[in-house]
């Protein structure tokens, strides 16, 4: 995209999360649901599919400019991203990492324009950090598969019309080379939801379990076709890879406006006759948020110029999820201690992000699943039994 075309882009995107979502913040919060206004908003503005391809009908962004454009994003609710998340990310990863040409053009335009939602359902209740262990199966019948299993956390799958189901179709096989992807409408016959769940943030982000009994699907579904047979986990790793450099992005997103609730509460509260930021300890507080904030943004910057020239598309985004996501957490606390006893109030931003941003630490890879990630990129065999 031409760099006077991005700016627009992200210009309207700074207005409408500023003037439009932000304003909406404690309605989201009470009602635990993306107002519909705002959810039209996103699709007119092409943003569930700013990470597709123009061919297909979405934006096209690099990964150095969807950075940007999550940072941006992370100025709210986490809640609005995730309306379109699945739909550029994991989700739409799937086909456009393993999906054959027919299956990328039957239904990559329908996810850009968000006339579909799309969940990524990987994540089991005995398969979370070793997606490898996941135990739903896809039995071959006739012309097609019929797959049975259950899965846990699926965001956007109340809302989907789709599901990139991950299925064992060899139980002979590895654990992680057994695998297939599936793409699962959810009005086909088998398939059943939980309510949505009740979480400790991010509301009006909706996951739920999602319930598969004997659901029949053709050939044509099994992602990449025979090509694609027992290639699930590479697939699911690959957008995983991708997801976790969005993360981190949004991270930042949210540590700038973090520091911007701290450093204006800090300038206008006062005590013994002073306002807080004239005291070193709460300047301690303030700098550290800030230095922070500063190095994750160069770390996410730095790892989205490796991703898109391909010199490091695997330790880069590791790298940049597990301290983003640490870092966001330590100045959401420190934005909670600046204000005092008004952080831990309901109805005041940084509590709600307090508890929003726990949730960056355990999804797309927990802190810890990235740090062995990285200790086994830079110490090899090593570092594996």
């Amino acid at each position: 995209m031409e760099a006077d075309d991005f700016a627009d882009v992200l210009s309207s995107v700074r207005e409408f999360v500023r003037e439009e979502v932000v304003p909406r913040e404690d309605e989201i919060e009470a009602a635990d649901e993306v107002p519909a206004k705002l959810r039209e908003q996103c699709k007119a503005m092409g943003l569930y599919g700013f990470a597709i391809p123009e061919e297909f009908g979405g934006i096209g962004l690099s990964m150095r400019e969807e950075v940007e454009l999550a940072m941006e994003l992370g100025w709210t609710t986490p809640s609005l991203r995730s309306l379109f998340g699945t739909n550029n990310g994991i989700a739409g990863q799937v086909l456009l990492t393993g999906g054959r040409a027919e299956q990328q053009q039957e239904w990559l335009p329908r996810l850009a324009s968000g006339e579909v939602v799309a969940s990524f359902a990987l994540t089991e209740p005995d398969a979370g950090s070793d997606p490898s262990s996941l135990t739903t199966k896809a039995v071959r019948d006739g012309d097609g598969w019929v797959i049975t299993g259950q899965k846990r956390w699926i965001t956007n799958a109340p809302l989907a019309d789709v599901l990139m189901v991950f299925a064992r179709t060899d139980p002979d096989a590895s654990p992680a080379k057994g695998i297939s992807t599936f793409l699962v409408p959810t009005d086909a016959a088998g398939v059943s939801f939980s309510e949505h769940d009740a979480k400790m943030g991010q509301r009006g982000s909706w996951t739920c379990e999602v319930y598969l009994d004997d659901v029949r699907v053709p050939q044509a579904f099994l992602v990449g076709g025979d090509q694609g047979l027992h290639r699930g986990f590479v697939t699911a790793m690959r957008c995983l890879a991708h997801g976790r450099l969005h993360i981190a992005a949004l991270c930042m997103g949210m540590a700038a406006r973090l520091v911007h609730e701290m450093t204006e509460f800090a300038t206008v509260r006062e005590q013994g006759g002073h306002a807080i930021a004239t005291y070193q300890l709460v300047q301690g507080l303030v700098a550290d948020s800030v230095t922070d904030w500063h190095a994750g943004r160069a770390l996410v910057r730095e790892a989205a110029r490796a991703y898109d020239d391909g010199s490091d598309t695997t330790l880069g985004p590791s790298t940049a999820k597990y301290f983003c996501s640490e870092a966001v957490g330590r100045i959401a606390d420190r934005a909670v201690q600046v204000h005092g006893g008004s952080g831990y109030m309901r109805g005041v931003p940084v509590e709600r992000m307090y508890r929003d941003v726990r949730l960056f630490r355990i999804y797309e890879g927990t802190s810890q699943i990235q740090q062995v990630i990285i200790a086994r990129g830079v110490l090899g065999g090593a570092a594996r039994t």
